[in-house]
């Protein structure tokens, strides 16, 4: 599981920043054990959890290409009506055909039981 943190815009308040990184930081951890445990109801596969700062796609490309255990991006799609989200735009203005894994995203809508039948 992946929370990429972008940077922000206050290189010059070096000690705004560094408050900012550490509020950052504990946010992406508070994030990523939420949904760790929303996915141990799934499964019990313990998932490995990385906090990397930059921007999202150049990071998940990273990530993706340091770390061979990687098989395959899964993206959640909003289900909101609002169009797609910021990686969905990002796969779709690059083409997926630029990552070395498959890409597969997850309607936004799906029930519990459609999720469960996927599995």
């Amino acid at each position: 599981m992946l929370v990429v943190i972008e940077p922000g815009d206050f290189q010059h308040w070096l000690g705004v920043e560094e408050i900012r990184r550490g509020e950052a930081m504990n946010e992406a951890q508070v994030i990523l054990r939420l949904h760790t445990r929303k996915m141990k109801a799934y499964s019990d596969i313990e998932p490995e959890h990385v906090i990397r700062e930059g921007k999202v796609g150049e990071e998940i490309l990273g990530l993706i290409e340091e770390d061979p255990d990687i098989a395959i991006l899964v993206l959640g799609a909003s289900a909101e009506n609002e169009g797609p989200g910021p990686l969905v735009s990002m796969l779709a203005s690059q083409g997926a055909g630029g990552y070395p894994i498959p890409v597969t995203i997850v309607p936004g809508n799906l029930t519990d039981e459609e999720i469960n039948a996927l599995i």
